[in-house]
Formats: structure tokens, sequence, C-alpha cells
């Protein structure tokens, strides 16, 4: 049975087929309570389960620096952590630690020494990977293609309008956007229909896309030949019909969305990178 720990931000347990996900970086929240014996019980959980993965989101609120103004307990829940890491008395073979971060440079430097696993830093919404941590990986923003997929993914089932073109302007039009980005601007857009609906004064009788003997009502503008004067208040919700998901939804979704990671962000992270990451990072920023 290989095994699945990630410490994230819920704190509940999900199993799913063989694998297992222990989410907690609700550690810090529970640190009077649980202090370090969390940390010890999901190492031991990975090792009896090994193969196993343990992932760590937003490792810096769990190994951040270390400085006098800090509790006892925070103390003792990383210092727990770091031993652990060094798997002294252990055997830890099969056993992979990954965490990430967007703040790399705050990571206690005890932490960065090199043991055995990877830090990712990335700017799709983790940045960086890091054992005790060996290798500390830079994970740029996205691509175009990358984008291009993100806008499918979140679109989804949604009917729309999209084609195959409109999907590739997207993506040429989110340079610099992350994968969070994408995802506020897709949800912004797929609320474009509702707020047509909202708004309009007009609408007209269609064909329903699910029924043809049936028609419904859509938003139209006043000068539609078809168009009957009303709000969205007078019909009934099961013969309302919201309009398609087009492209202009999302051009306008995106004036007013915008890309959360600025010029100066991504060139912190990648002089970090240049400084403590990976070797061979540090040779092709070195020769980019």
């Amino acid at each position: 049975m290989s095994a699945l720990v990630t410490l994230s931000a819920s704190g509940r347990v999900i199993r799913s087929g063989e694998y297992e996900s222990h989410k907690a970086s609700v550690l810090p929240g529970l640190m009077d309570v649980l202090r370090d014996s969390l940390v010890r019980q999901l190492f031991e959980m990975a090792r009896e389960n090994k193969p196993a993965i343990i992932f760590i989101d937003e490792v810096d609120s769990l190994a951040g620096t270390r400085n006098e103004s800090e509790s006892e307990g925070s103390r003792r829940i990383k210092t727990e952590f770091l031993v652990q890491m060094n798997g002294v008395g252990h055997d830890d073979t099969g056993v992979l630690v990954l965490g990430a971060t967007n703040i790399p440079w705050q990571l206690d430097n005890a932490i960065k020494r090199r043991y055995g696993s990877t830090l990712l830093q990335n700017r799709f919404d983790f940045p960086y990977t890091f054992s005790r941590f060996e290798k500390r990986i830079y994970i740029p923003l996205p691509g175009p293609e990358a984008r291009r997929r993100m806008f499918q993914l979140h679109v989804g089932d949604t009917p729309c309008e999209l084609t195959q073109k409109d999907y590739r302007d997207l993506a040429d039009k989110t340079d610099g956007y992350s994968g969070s980005d994408i995802s506020i601007v897709v949800r912004d857009a797929l609320m474009q229909p509702v707020r047509k609906v909202l708004s309009a004064t007009h609408f007209k009788r269609v064909p329903s896309p699910t029924d043809p003997e049936r028609t419904k009502w859509t938003p139209c503008s006043p000068g539609d030949p078809q168009a009957e004067e009303k709000s969205w208040t007078d019909i009934e919700s099961d013969e309302l019909l919201e309009p398609p998901l087009k492209l202009a939804d999302f051009l306008k979704s995106l004036d007013s969305v915008r890309p959360t990671v600025t010029a100066e962000d991504i060139k912190k992270h990648e002089q970090w990178t240049l400084e403590s990451g990976a070797c061979t990072q540090r040779r092709l920023l070195t020769h980019t």
C-alpha cells in the first residue's frame, strides 16, 4: 500500500483508494494541544505505509526562521520536524518528503541543509518544492500552453461557445497570470451570464437546448424583434435560460481581474533560486 500524507489547510483525514491524505497545515493553530506529537505520528504513518510521500504545503508556516519571540510550542514543533527529517534511528528508505512555499527565503537555514528531500518553489501558487531539503526547485508561472489547458479545465462541462482559438487567445492575453489568477478569471466569467439575467430589461423565447419542443426565456437587447419587456423575477426559474458563456465574458473579467504576481516577485524568486536553488537550476538561470 502506498501512502500520500499532505500537510495543508483543513486538518481532516481523507481516504481514497490506496492513498491516505492527512491535511494538516493547521498545525500552528493546534500547536498548544498537539505540539510535536502530530508531526512525529505523521512520519511514523509514512514509514509504516511506505513507499510514501509526505507533502507539506506552505512549509514556511511549519519551518520558518526561528526567533526569540516565538512560543515554546512553536519551537518544539520545528525541532521535532527537523529531527524527523533527519531520520536518525529510523529507516526512511521509500519515504519522500516534498514541501511547497511562495516565500522560500523565510525558511529556517537548518531546513535547507542537504539530507534527502525536495522543495518546490513555484508561481503556480505554491512556488517552491524542498529533503531537509536537498533540492530546491523553482516552478515558474505557467506558459501559454499550460494557461490554455487551465482555462479548459476550469470551464469543464459548463455550456459555452468558446472555440480552440478562443482558448489560445485567452492564454495569450494572460501572460503573467498564475494558476490561481486564472481560476479567479474563470469564476468571474462564469458569473457573467448570471449578471446578464439579473440586469436584463428584455427577454425573448428560444428553444430549450435539452427539449426542442419547449421554449425558455433568455435575456436579449431591447431592439431584438422578439424582445418582450420584463424582469427575471417575472419568469419561473424552470423557464429561464442563461445565455451561453462566450469569449466576451472572459475578456470582460480580464478587465477586472489582474495578475497578482509582479515582476519584482518573479525577480526575487529567480534571485533566491540563483543563490540557494538546486545546482541544475543555478546553471539554467546563469545561461538564460
